[in-house]
């Protein structure tokens, strides 16, 4: 009954999904503010999601997406970047696939057919055509003039435009990073004048909302290199892991009545969790989404029953163990030395004596102050640590495989 083509976990898919945990005030940010906002004309900043692997960034603005494209918005699918590629190409083919959905490829307006030819230009030139471009318009200014264009054509048909740029971190070129959020910063505060009944006029902003998702370090790197434009124009959110009372209620389903499956026969029937495996996926995956759907994964796998028991689950996270401790020494090796160095020094610190003072000292200074950079960026740019009331970790998988014999049962 169970199978790899039934099984609703998805880890590491960078797709929304099917057994969704937690992440509910970032939903309610698009449903109750952004969306709200946009559709009304209201000026609305873009969306920095930053956070450590696995914390399901690409995923949370993926399900975004589906709900825009489920009410008949536009949206992109995640325009990633990986490292050394052009982001200005990358996004001027995203744009152009948003000026097809618009319908801006079949206007006979030569304006919009000057304004599609020069992006077109762009997805194939990218970042080069500002080093020997001819007079005109620089490259950038193109992407952002087609983006107008694609928000005038939402408003006539009250809609929204969403753009996912994935990966941002990987954006090396400091030049090609301005020009990307000059560009996407231009288009979601323009505003345009729609005419009304009486002769009135509205001014108005376009409903577009540009989701940007990476590492934490990107937000460190655009506001170093932006400042305040960046943070005037784009709102950061640093994702931590998500609650167990999240994890609960995403199983909740499994436990009663039972995930629906189809029977093979052209029916469907239901695939049942115990409680105590449901506990124990909890207890493994310690807050992370990745770790979560990887569990949940590997419990189906592990049997073919319409119970998934606790054993199963066990059994399961033995195959999954490498993977577990792969995930989280990622993280680890991600750190730079010193920020390293305090993480494990803190593990191997008793919980009530984590202060800045003894840590300062295990680490061979001798006052707090000397720590006090590595421990704000582990807070307050990475998510790992919480310094308030008490140093703690936020991370918990991090801490299990620092201070126990996690990914062990």
């Amino acid at each position: 009954m169970r199978g790899a083509t039934n099984n609703p976990f998805t880890p590491g898919s960078g797709i929304s999904p099917v057994v969704w945990a937690g992440r509910v005030d970032q939903l309610r940010d698009w449903t109750d503010v952004v969306r709200p906002r946009l559709l009304a004309g209201l000026p609305e900043r873009g969306r920095t999601i930053v956070g450590e692997p696995g914390l399901g960034k690409s995923t949370l603005v993926r399900r975004i997406a589906s709900m825009v494209e489920a009410e008949g918005g536009w949206a992109t699918r995640q325009v990633r970047l990986p490292s050394g590629v052009d982001p200005l190409k990358a996004v001027a083919a995203a744009v152009l696939k948003l000026a097809d959905a618009a319908g801006l490829s079949a206007s006979r307006d030569q304006r919009i057919a000057a304004v599609l030819d020069r992006v077109r230009h762009v997805s194939v030139r990218g970042v080069a055509l500002t080093i020997d471009r001819a007079e005109g318009p620089e490259p950038y200014t193109a992407l952002t003039e087609l983006l107008i264009e694609v928000g005038r054509e939402a408003v006539r048909q009250r809609t929204v435009v969403l753009l996912h740029i994935d990966e941002v971190q990987n954006i090396t070129d400091e030049h090609a990073l301005s020009q990307l959020l000059i560009s996407l910063g231009d288009a979601i505060t323009y505003s345009i004048e729609v005419p009304l009944q009486g002769n009135a006029v509205l001014e108005r902003s376009l409903p577009i909302a540009v989701y940007l998702t990476g590492l934490p370090e990107f937000a460190e790197k655009a506001s170093s290199r932006s400042g305040a434009t960046f943070a005037r124009r784009f709102a950061t959110t640093t994702l931590k892991p998500i609650s167990d009372d999240d994890i609960r209620l995403a199983l909740a389903e499994f436990i009663d009545p039972g995930w629906q499956v189809p029977d093979g026969a052209g029916g469907f029937s239901r695939i049942r969790m115990t409680p105590r495996a449901a506990t124990r996926i909890v207890e493994l995956c310690l807050g992370e989404p990745f770790l979560f759907q990887l569990a949940g994964e590997r419990a189906w796998y592990a049997n073919s029953g319409t119970v998934i028991t606790e054993e199963d689950v066990l059994l399961g996270w033995e195959a999954a163990k490498p993977e577990a401790a792969a995930h989280v020494e990622r993280i680890l090796d991600r750190l730079p030395e010193k920020e390293r160095e305090f993480v494990h020094v803190m593990a191997a610190v008793e919980p009530k004596d984590r202060t800045a003072t003894h840590i300062a000292r295990a680490m061979g200074y001798r006052s707090a102050a000397n720590i006090g950079a590595f421990a704000q960026r582990l807070d307050t740019v990475r998510g790992i640590i919480s310094r308030r009331p008490s140093y703690a970790f936020t991370h918990r998988a991090l801490e299990a495989h620092l201070t126990s014999d996690w990914p062990d049962i």
